[in-house]
């Protein structure tokens, strides 16, 4: 045995074990060095792979040049099997460098087609499109024809791209260049044109695919196209082709059910799409596929969208049972389902459940409950979120971050917005451009219009790219501001430049910016038109907003209801009913369907102009196109009712609204209650009250209304009994008029009942207006009770003496809150009747007495203090 065989040998062994990559390289490059040694062409690309495996990706340059000592044949095919390797690891720009190296170092022959397969199929991979166009136009230069497989993964590209025209164009030119297309070839254009929304054109190809080529659908053909038209709410369309697939011999399998069901769930038909999930888990004489994974994360996502907590919540046991919750995707669907329902304390229990069965939570789990805690204002409880997924080993990332910022945003905290700024870029996780929105749109909320444009400013300076949605809030901020011919202006300025049109918004680059690059990044959306038609109707400018609406339509994007609603309103809130009227059915033609606030609208505006049986009239049609009615529209009912004289229909709509399941609030009890008192019958109008009580609770806002119901009417002790009453329920009596009614129990004489009223509200504990005495204290003193009035007058001033050396105890001023609460909580005695007491000269001597008492206790002077400047959120852009 010679010794290169050996070195062969040797060789072999140490790839197959692969042991050390390191020896297997030493002996490679030591049997290349031997004159008489011929590379088998399997060598090289075994040898690209160890050292690939290995890291060792710099060695592969000393490979080539290795390579290129052998002879021209063995070299060029070692070459090419060594490019194709590379390329299939993913290093893209080594491949081209070892392609470039064959297309110069053998000009006369031209590199195999299927060595572009491989380099134009990576391309399309690592997202390069423009390396995909280059290599096509090298293999036109080259002379290699191209194959069916090639064409279709340039079809792919162009599909990819959006480019559907050209990969038509392109599909269609495939025989001229001797390649027929195949089953594939039809695949890929389908998806392109159902990606894109075009549904009807991916089953022409269909049709075309059996008719004139002869090629059979393949189940995933099928699928792509039910799912398509399931997407689209094409049902019947979808159902056909899957007797269609049946009729060709193909059984619809588990995606092909998986699309019917997410559609089904799309369209609020969850009932139904779950009795789909039963058949296929329970009938087996159907046939059917079982359901997996992602049958029942989507039925599951379903159910929590349309708020069926038990449903769900019988699924999850379900899940578990048959073991679903082994990976971290049914986990998050669950915690979005409970987050989306405000189920904040089950989501962080689900999370503990998480680490407990060994399923790590990834960020995006965690980013779900910090996200709904921040929107439900739980800031505290976010931040302990944070705590827990870095002790968990994951670190916040930009989205973390961005809830956090947008909770304090949303409550307008702008110091600890700033500190969450700081710590984010302290710990280089920088701002995206949804950071940067949200602090752009706190800063319009708050009017700091000159800070916005320094934002935007610096957005441009750092690279971020301006989107869609920072336009729509400048374009909002605009309008807010009355600013409305900018907005429009920058409107318009989107179809050509983007978001190069905020101009002096600041954006400075308007003539620097590629249109069409620019273009594709930032078009006018719903949301654009929409803010500006809104503001156009306030401000009065309805006929420059139904130009703006035409133009929205000319441009094909579709109106919603919103926009709809935008218009309906502004007629409704200028009598123009008529109008109102013409835009709901104009909306109904155009196939967008009216809400409940449409319908709340035009409801509205009919009982304003007491047109009620016109109000039953469409609340029936409601009810018939299966609109839920709320509580606005029973509201609005009652109250046309009401203001009609008709109360006991009104009351009628109670019943109604309860077995509906729509809870009346307190508008709806606090119009009956008036509605019977201004009819005088007030024992309906208590009735009504206790009603009212037990389901809303004892909200003192409807007792005090039936107080000052009693008072306005001259029923004066009535009042008087209801207070008390309120009371010994525990009733704040600062939300009471209790001054008006003790100035109306003396008027009539009953100063007896107003010195009780006094006396149960200090020995329940509340501190009122000291003024309150003063009616009682006078009229004792007309009736000649100097002594109870002298009484009365200590009990008032010992109140206060109390109260103001408590006051200097502190060192504080109090705080202001309202007269009547518990004596816990300290009151304000400025902006009241006490200061008016204060004024009073009748010759009695209390003012000057009062004064002395109140001067040893108050008017102590205040403490300044020195403030540090906080830091404004554009300071940290600065420093880092």
């Amino acid at each position: 045995m010679d010794k290169t065989t050996r070195l062969v040998k040797a060789l072999l062994n140490n790839t197959n074990s692969n042991t050390n990559p390191s020896l297997t390289w030493r002996l490679f490059k030591h049997l290349l060095s031997s004159p008489s040694f011929k590379l088998p062409i399997h060598f090289a690309p075994l040898i690209t792979r160890i050292l690939i495996r290995a890291k060792m990706v710099q060695e592969i340059d000393q490979l080539h040049q290795l390579i290129l000592l052998q002879p021209l044949e063995i070299s060029r095919v070692s070459m090419i099997e060594v490019a194709k390797t590379v390329a299939k690891s993913g290093l893209l720009d080594k491949a081209l460098f070892q392609f470039r190296s064959i297309r110069g170092g053998f000009p006369n022959q031209a590199p195999p087609v299927h060595l572009y397969n491989v380099l134009l199929e990576v391309s399309l991979k690592e997202n390069r499109p423009e390396l995909v166009s280059e290599l096509y136009r090298d293999m036109m230069v080259a002379g290699v024809s191209p194959e069916t497989y090639t064409l279709n993964i340039l079809m792919g590209s162009m599909c990819d791209s959006g480019r559907l025209e050209d990969a038509q164009k392109l599909f269609d030119k495939m025989p001229l260049k001797g390649c027929r297309p195949n089953e594939y070839s039809f695949g890929i254009l389908i998806r392109g044109y159902c990606k894109s929304g075009r549904g009807v054109r991916a089953l022409e190809l269909l049709d075309e695919m059996e008719e004139g080529f002869g090629c059979s659908p393949n189940q995933v053909i099928y699928n792509t196209l039910i799912s398509c038209f399931c997407k689209e709410g094409r049902i019947d369309e979808a159902e056909k082709l899957v007797e269609r697939m049946r009729a060709g011999g193909l059984c619809p399998d588990v995606v092909t059910f998986n699309s019917r069901i997410s559609s089904l769930c799309d369209a609020g038909k969850v009932g139904e799409a779950f009795s789909i999930v039963e058949d296929m888990r329970e009938n087996d004489e159907l046939e059917l596929p079982k359901p997996d994974v992602i049958t029942f994360n989507t039925m599951l996502e379903g159910l929590y969208i349309k708020g069926m907590l038990n449903e769900a919540e019988a699924l999850v046991d379900s899940m578990r049972r048959e073991g679903m919750f082994a990976k971290v995707e049914s986990y998050n669907v669950w915690l979005l389902g409970l987050v989306r329902n405000g189920k904040l304390l089950e989501a962080r229990f689900v999370l503990k459940e998480m680490i407990g069965k060994g399923v790590s939570p990834s960020i995006y789990s965690y980013n779900i409950v910090i996200d709904g805690l921040c929107k439900q204002g739980m800031l505290s409880d976010a931040r302990t979120m944070m705590n827990l997924m870095r002790n968990n080993g994951t670190l916040p990332d930009t989205v973390t971050y961005s809830c956090l910022l947008h909770g304090y945003c949303s409550k307008g905290k702008v110091y600890e917005a700033n500190n969450v700024l700081h710590e984010m870029m302290w710990n280089k996780c920088f701002p995206n451009t949804f950071t940067c929105n949200i602090l752009l749109h706190s800063l319009w909320k708050k009017g700091k219009t000159t800070e916005a444009e320094k934002l935007l400013q610096k957005m441009n300076e750092r690279g971020y790219s301006l989107d869609t949605v920072t336009c729509n809030i400048i374009i909002s901020g605009l309008c807010k501001t009355g600013k409305l011919d900018k907005a429009i202006e920058i409107l318009d300025g989107m179809w050509i430049h983007g978001s190069a049109a905020l101009g002096d918004m600041g954006n400075s680059y308007i003539r620097l910016v590629d249109d069409s690059v620019s273009k594709n990044g930032c078009m006018p959306d719903l949301v654009s038109y929409s803010t500006i038609i809104d503001g156009l109707c306030k401000a009065g400018r309805v006929d420059e907003a139904r130009k703006l609406f035409i133009k929205m339509v000319q441009k094909n994007i579709t109106p919603d209801s919103v926009i709809y609603n935008t218009f309906i309103h502004y007629y409704c809130k200028n009598g123009k009913t008529s109008s109102a009227f013409r835009v709901l059915r104009d909306m109904e033609k155009k196939g967008c369907d009216p809400n409940t606030r449409t319908y709340n609208l035009l409801i509205w505006a009919l009982g304003n102009q007491g047109k009620i049986d016109e109000t039953l009239n469409l609340m029936n049609e409601m009810k018939d196109k299966g609109i839920p009615l709320d509580i606005f529209t029973y509201n609005n009912l009652i109250n046309s009712l009401c203001e009609d004289g008709r109360t006991e229909d009104a009351t009628s709509i109670l019943d109604e609204m309860l077995q509906s399941r729509v809870f009346p609030n307190i508008s709806s009890f606090r119009m009956l209650i008036k509605a019977f008192c201004k009819d005088c019958n007030f024992a309906a109008a208590q009735e009504v009250l206790e009603i009212g009580t037990s389901i809303c609770g004892h909200k003192e806002v409807l007792h005090d209304l039936m107080l000052n119901e009693f008072l306005s009417r001259g029923k004066v002790l009535e009042a008087n009994n209801l207070f008390i009453a309120a009371m010994d329920r525990g009733l704040d009596a600062g939300s009471f008029s209790y001054k008006d009614l003790i100035k109306e129990l003396c008027k009539n004489d009953k100063l007896e009942e107003a010195r009780k009223i006094l006396q149960k509200m200090i020995n329940d504990g509340f501190e009122f207006d000291p003024a309150s005495f003063m009616p009682v204290i006078d009229g004792l003193g007309k009736r000649g009770n100097k002594h109870e009035a002298d009484e009365l007058t200590d009990k008032m001033m010992e109140m206060v003496s109390g109260q103001g050396s408590e006051d200097k105890g502190h060192h504080k001023r109090y705080d202001q809150k309202k007269f009547g609460q518990r004596r816990h909580r300290k009151d304000d005695f400025s902006g009241n009747d006490w200061q008016t007491v204060l004024h009073r000269d009748d010759g009695s001597g209390l003012v000057g007495k009062v004064l002395k008492r109140v001067q040893k206790g108050w008017g102590q002077g205040n403490v300044s203090s020195i403030r540090i400047k906080k830091k404004d959120i554009l300071d940290y852009w600065e420093e880092t």
